[in-house]
């Protein structure tokens, strides 16, 4: 069993940055990759990041190439989204989620056991 904390969300204007971060409670955090995905208001959740579970690997949505940097510290258990060039098209709300590693397709909600409540990340223009 995982326990998936984000932080770090808030009111932006276009073209800030932000950092989110998710604890993870449990002393198997290492053994799994991790993403993040956003949903806005009446849209399908969009996957946005992804990492191996020794941080080899990342993955990352079309929308954010370039922009969105994930991260991870084993030793503290976090995963981070740093997101610079903030658009108001990112307004989500964003999720951090945790899967087997080799467990289907990293940019699939379906490969993710577990899932936070969420932070709201809101970009005006």
């Amino acid at each position: 069993q995982v326990q998936l904390v984000e932080s770090g969300g808030g009111l932006v204007q276009a073209g800030d940055s932000l950092r989110l971060s998710c604890a993870a409670s449990g002393r198997t955090f290492s053994t799994y990759k991790m993403a993040w995905f956003r949903q806005a208001p009446g849209k399908e959740r969009e996957f946005v990041a992804a990492i191996s579970w020794n941080g080899g690997s990342t993955y990352y949505g079309d929308s954010v190439k370039g922009r969105f940097t994930i991260s991870r510290d084993n030793a503290k258990n976090t995963v981070y989204l740093q997101m610079n060039s903030l658009k108001p098209e990112g307004t989500a709300a964003y999720y951090c989620a945790a899967g087997a590693r080799y467990y289907g397709n990293s940019d699939s909600p379906s490969a993710y056991l577990y899932w936070g409540q969420g932070t709201q990340v809101t970009v005006s223009s």
